[in-house]
């Protein structure tokens, strides 16, 4: 059984992607070409397909008038992909959280200050990728089943059923 990604695990992925962020721009950030800001519409995009998705998912799995029921099989890849997209939001948002301590102390130069600002957007919308990503990982959660490692019944046109 799956078990919800925890906030801890996240926390620590970003943490640890901000530490290793700023000690690498300490060696090498005067080299970096300027950051910029297209990657913001891209999370934006994919947090609003991931939480569209969810909701969609959630009414299919609820069995919901209209909706056709959500496979098992493609539940779990969703399950798979909201999880691997959830820490890399946690991981992106480090890194852009390391490059926002970094540049906090240079905000007089107009290239760090136009870098901290698209760190700090990028970072705002890592947040809302990783709010949507956990959000459609709840939508693939089964009515009633609760956090239990008790496995829910099968449903009753199954073979399994008894």
């Amino acid at each position: 059984m799956v078990k919800p990604t925890r906030p801890w695990t996240l926390l620590l992925i970003a943490a640890l992607a901000a530490a290793v962020t700023w000690a690498v721009l300490t060696a090498v950030y005067a080299s970096l070409p300027p950051l910029t800001w297209t990657g913001v519409p891209a999370l934006l995009i994919a947090a609003g397909a991931e939480a569209w998705f969810g909701r969609d998912l959630r009414a299919r799995i609820q069995g919901k008038r209209g909706a056709r029921p959500a496979p098992p099989l493609f539940v779990a890849r969703v399950v798979a992909l909201a999880k691997a997209s959830s820490q890399g939001a946690a991981l992106l948002a480090g890194v852009c959280a390391g490059f926002m301590i970094y540049l906090s102390g240079m905000v007089s130069a107009p290239t760090p200050r136009g870098d901290l600002v698209n760190a700090s957007l990028s970072f705002g919308a890592c947040l809302v990728l990783l709010a949507a990503a956990l959000f459609l990982e709840y939508c693939c959660r089964v009515p009633g089943a609760g956090d239990s490692d008790e496995m829910p019944p099968p449903p009753r046109e199954s073979p399994f059923h008894h």
